[in-house]
């Protein structure tokens, strides 16, 4: 399962989440407004910038929308 960690206002997250939805992909949507999703942000990936998608299974995870939606289309 994919966390994807976002805020709403970000295009770049939104280009993530279109892709997602289009292509029938389950995530969860982790708004980072939230304080508790913006600390395991940070504690997953050592930085306050999404989206960050941060995949369960294989306990990785990155940054840039271009790679998420890369890696995302590896994993279907």
């Amino acid at each position: 399962m994919f966390d994807l960690y976002i805020l709403e206002t970000c295009p770049y997250c939104r280009k993530v989440m279109s892709f997602f939805d289009e292509n029938n992909i389950e995530y969860n949507k982790k708004n980072i407004s939230d304080k508790t999703n913006r600390d395991e942000l940070i504690k997953l990936g050592g930085q306050e910038q999404v989206p960050f998608l941060f995949d369960t299974q294989k306990s990785s995870g990155m940054y840039e929308s271009a790679d998420i939606i890369k890696y995302a289309m590896s994993r279907g």
